[in-house]
């Protein structure tokens, strides 16, 4: 049993010397070789989060053209659940005839298949009703 314990702290104490030879005995490295690495491990990139509503109070709202290409097309493109499609006067016309309030609160709050906002929370409603007046303008109506 005194034979174990010799042969493991002999064996400790060569691990520990080993260790520090190696450490003392380091070679110099190459600058370029040290600047190549810490490029090669730089990270790629970085992920910043963001509120979506404070971001969009700081870029300002979006046009009403954008608005519409992100949100409304979808629907407003090809009639999608009953949606009244752009540049078609006759499906238009009537719900124009109820006026701009009622619009605005079809589209704030949701209209049979369509959500509110169109889907988007993060619009505002100066953003909603820009749009609403482009979708008009397009078709041909003007309030």
């Amino acid at each position: 049993m005194h034979t174990f314990k010799r042969w493991s702290v002999a064996a400790a104490a060569a691990l520990v010397a080993g260790s520090a030879w190696a450490v003392m005995e380091a070679p110099e490295q190459d600058p370029m070789e040290k600047e190549i690495i810490e490029e090669r491990i730089a990270p790629v990139g970085s992920v910043t989060a963001v509120d979506k509503e404070e971001a969009a109070e700081e870029s300002g709202p979006m046009a009403a053209s954008e608005v519409y290409s992100q949100v409304c097309a979808a629907c407003h493109d090809n009639g999608a659940a009953g949606a009244p499609i752009m540049g078609e006067k006759g499906q238009w016309q009537p719900r124009a005839d109820k006026g701009m309030d009622t619009l605005m609160d079809h589209a704030l709050n949701g209209f049979n298949a369509m959500p509110a906002k169109g889907g988007n929370p993060s619009l505002s409603e100066e953003e909603v009703q820009a749009a609403i007046e482009y979708m008009l303008e397009e078709t041909g109506i003007s309030l």
